[in-house]
């Protein structure tokens, strides 16, 4: 009986010991470690040159700052994880901490600030209008009293559209802007509104040259990247980048390449942002 516990304990001692052996050789090397790392990013799935998913391919203005801001905190393209954001999500993703960022045309204002915190600006864009290349009577904002406005579920565009410039407008809310074009392309609605340069997107890969941009831009729409509130040296390290991004070319290439056959040139009075993590780029709305 003795010789049995005595081997017993001989045996558990040399399984503790290799047990041992084997946790030191994993974390000395850190490459487990580092291979594991991973950063989850909210972005859009449904906006041409902005956030926009094809099969296993992510594409677009915020993806390549995304990306570079990404590498900036020490990840690299591999380690990233993309989530889809859509607009009436973004702050739950945030809160919920299903997502360390969102970089999704995300515009910086005071009601998103009291329940997430923002770095930014990297780019600015503005609110216009998107209708059918032969309409004639919308000529900007303040000519949709009686008309069909569509936008999205958690955007503030429209609402915009009826308290500032035409309050008997008719609003529509869709999932998507796919869907609010869809519905202007079939006439269910007269008109989209959104940001210039996600309308300028959407009218060059979906419609066919059966949709127009008014070119009647009437807000200014800093995009911020979204992060969960208090991660204030996250928001310093995300500023950094962004400025890195400028200065070193990558910025320009980025708004090139999304915006390369739509037409659209950004707004130069804005662009590229300066003065990036002022609070006076937070906008009322």
């Amino acid at each position: 009986m003795k010789r049995m516990i005595t081997r017993t304990i001989a045996a558990a001692a040399s399984l503790a010991a290799m047990a041992s052996m084997a946790a030191c050789g994993g974390s000395s090397s850190g490459s487990e470690s580092d291979s594991g790392k991973k950063i989850t990013i909210g972005i859009k799935f449904d906006q041409p040159g902005l956030g926009f998913k094809q099969g296993n391919s992510y594409t677009g203005l915020d993806t390549d700052v995304a990306r570079y801001v990404a590498k900036k905190l020490g990840y690299s393209e591999d380690q990233i994880v993309w989530k889809e954001a859509p607009s009436s999500q973004r702050e739950s993703l945030l809160q919920n901490k299903q997502v360390d960022m969102v970089v999704a045309t995300y515009t910086m204002n005071k009601p998103r600030s009291e329940v997430i915190d923002f770095a930014g600006p990297y780019f600015v864009a503005a609110q216009d209008i998107l209708v059918r290349s032969n309409e004639k009577s919308i000529t900007g904002p303040k000519t949709l009293n009686g008309k069909n406005l569509c936008s999205v579920t958690g955007s503030n565009s429209a609402e915009r559209v009826k308290q500032e410039y035409s309050n008997k407008v008719q609003l529509m809310e869709q999932p998507g802007y796919a869907e609010c074009v869809t519905a202007l392309i079939s006439g269910t609605v007269d008109a989209v509104t959104t940001d210039d340069i996600i309308l300028a997107g959407l009218a060059a890969a979906k419609g066919n040259g059966q949709l127009k941009v008014l070119g009647t831009p009437f807000s200014k729409e800093p995009y911020g990247i979204g992060v969960q509130k208090g991660k204030t040296d996250m928001v310093k390290k995300i500023n950094s980048a962004i400025e890195d991004m400028i200065k070193d070319g990558s910025w320009k290439k980025a708004v090139d390449n999304a915006t390369k056959g739509t037409g659209y040139t950004p707004n130069a009075e804005f662009n590229p942002p300066t003065n990036i993590g002022d609070a006076s780029w937070v906008q009322n709305l």
